[in-house]
């Protein structure tokens, strides 16, 4: 067919997909590309309105690698089943946050959620210990032992507790992430 998935986007919604994220008509019909050969062959024409189930996101070579990848597609599923599944629009949001032109506020603003491992709005001793194990990885010769996980959490509360609450609310974790430059180029995801 002449132009490729191109088509398939009806050309107002690829404005209006422009506009409302941060990525480029290049980078938003690649995500199409992708996020369609994600469905079943039959699925496919109908690409903009289908949900891709969270099993399947996460064979993303992308996500595959990333420790918060059960996380994210928790944060960005728009499902009211709360299977975590993907529309072709959560999947453009996801996209956005992670490219590089996203605003280091919106790319700390998400983290933020991804890290609120039990949504309540603050990052406090249970998240961090969970954010830790991630990081360090689930195998028996990374795991930090207890003291050192009690040690290491003591101190980034040291470092960002600002208010001395025991928690870490949103405006504290934006605060340390302006002070680290790398932050926004490590929080990435590029198709």
């Amino acid at each position: 067919a002449m132009g490729g998935s191109a088509s398939l986007i009806p050309r107002d919604l690829l404005a209006e997909y422009q506009e409302l994220t941060f990525l480029s008509k290049q980078e938003i019909l690649l995500a199409y590309k992708k996020f369609s050969e994600l469905l079943p062959k039959e699925e496919r024409e109908s690409a903009c309105s289908a949900r891709v189930p969270k099993s399947q996101i996460l064979t993303l070579p992308e996500l595959r690698a990333n420790p918060f990848r059960h996380r994210i597609c928790h944060v960005f599923s728009t499902s009211e089943g709360g299977d975590d599944s993907m529309s072709f629009e959560d999947f453009l949001d996801m996209l956005s946050v992670f490219s590089d032109s996203a605003t280091s506020d919106i790319k700390s603003h998400y983290a933020f959620r991804i890290f609120d491992f039990d949504n309540d709005g603050t990052l406090d001793w249970k998240d961090l210990e969970q954010l830790v194990n991630c990081l360090t990885g689930q195998g028996e010769e990374s795991r930090l032992s207890s003291e050192e996980m009690e040690q290491l959490i003591k101190n980034i509360l040291e470092e960002s507790d600002i208010d001395k609450d025991g928690t870490i609310n949103i405006s504290e974790f934006q605060h340390v992430v302006s002070r680290s430059p790398d932050f926004a180029s490590s929080f990435k995801i590029v198709l």
